[in-house]
Formats: C-alpha cells, sequence, structure tokens
C-alpha cells in the first residue's frame, strides 16, 4: 500500500508509511501525518524540521514522549546532554524533561507518540 501526505493538510491513513510520507512531504515543516482514530489511547504525529530549523527548548509536565528519527539527522538537546540523532534513533523523554532539537542540513523528520490527553470539558465550579 502506498500512502503520501495531502497537501491541504495530514495524512491519516492506516497503516501508513511514514518514510514515504516524509519523503512526500516536500520538506514543508510541520506536521505531515497525525493518528486521529476515534476512540484511540495513544496520540502520534510525524513532524518535520527544515535544515537548520530547531524546535527550542521547552518540557511536557504530564506526559512521557518516545522519539522515533524517521529521515534526515540532527540534535537533541536534554538538559546537559547533547544527543546525535539519525534515522532509526529511539529516544524516550520523561514528563518533566527539558528537551530542545535542531535539525541537521539535510532536514529532520521524527515520530512522536504520547498518551492521549483527555479532552477539555466544561465544568462547574
Amino acid at each position: 500500500m502506498r500512502t503520501t501526505a495531502h497537501r491541504h493538510g495530514p495524512s491519516e491513513t492506516l497503516p501508513a508509511n511514514i518514510q514515504e510520507i516524509a519523503a512526500a512531504g516536500g520538506g514543508a515543516p510541520g506536521i505531515l501525518w497525525r493518528l486521529r482514530e476515534e476512540g484511540r489511547q495513544l496520540d502520534a504525529n510525524l513532524v518535520h524540521l527544515p535544515a537548520g530549523e530547531r524546535i527550542g527548548t521547552h518540557a511536557e509536565p504530564d506526559l512521557d514522549l518516545l522519539l522515533v528519527v524517521v529521515t534526515g539527522a540532527g540534535k537533541l538537546t536534554t538538559g546537559d546532554d547533547t544527543l546525535d540523532v539519525g534515522p532509526g534513533s529511539l529516544v524516550w523523554l520523561a514528563h518533566g524533561q527539558a528537551r530542545a532539537i535542531e535539525a541537521g542540513p539535510e532536514g529532520l523528520s521524527y515520530l512522536t507518540v504520547h498518551r492521549r490527553r483527555p479532552g477539555m470539558r466544561i465544568g462547574h465550579r
């Protein structure tokens, strides 16, 4: 089965070949694919950063994150450590752990997987 990214938004097709989706993304920054199945317990996103682009230091206070590099290479900074990452790199980032990521000269596409956040609800105080 051949799956490609849509020009108007991320592909939602499953099963999906994330390497093909990353290649078809044309180097545009942002989310190329996301998991949107109803009733799911996980969220997953295929993110692309063009060459030299960076996501600054931030921490997710509530959710652990699994990051898998699909194409390209870059640097992942966690606290005082900087890791070189490339295709096949698998990194677990614990909730509360500061991180930043920077794409190398080829750009960087990576998959993130984490527990799904519950939907926002309007309640009484």
